[in-house]
């Protein structure tokens, strides 16, 4: 079965829509179950998007994004000057 990869918005509609679930007096399996997921996604997403707005959420996966490319840059600067490093030393 392929699983389906939930945008911000949706992530934070989903649980407001759990939110109101549980306050007409549903159970947190219900809730979960009417908007097709797991418990353990529930809790990890209220974990993340708990109390976030949706630009909010739009601003935190970009700066995500934005951390993992300036990352991956710094790591290959640094293995570029060990390599030079080594070249300097005269080790081949």
């Amino acid at each position: 079965m392929g699983r389906k990869r939930y945008s911000p918005e949706e992530i934070i509609a989903n649980l407001r829509e759990v939110e109101v679930r549980l306050s007409q007096g549903e159970t947190i399996g219900t809730a979960v179950r009417a908007i097709g997921v797991t418990e353990q996604t529930y809790y990890r997403w209220r974990r993340e998007y708990g109390g976030l707005k949706v630009n909010q959420a739009k601003r935190l996966k970009e700066l995500e994004k934005e951390n993992q490319r300036l990352r991956k840059a710094v790591s290959d600067l640094t293995l570029d000057k060990m390599i030079l490093a080594e070249a300097a030393k005269g080790n081949f």
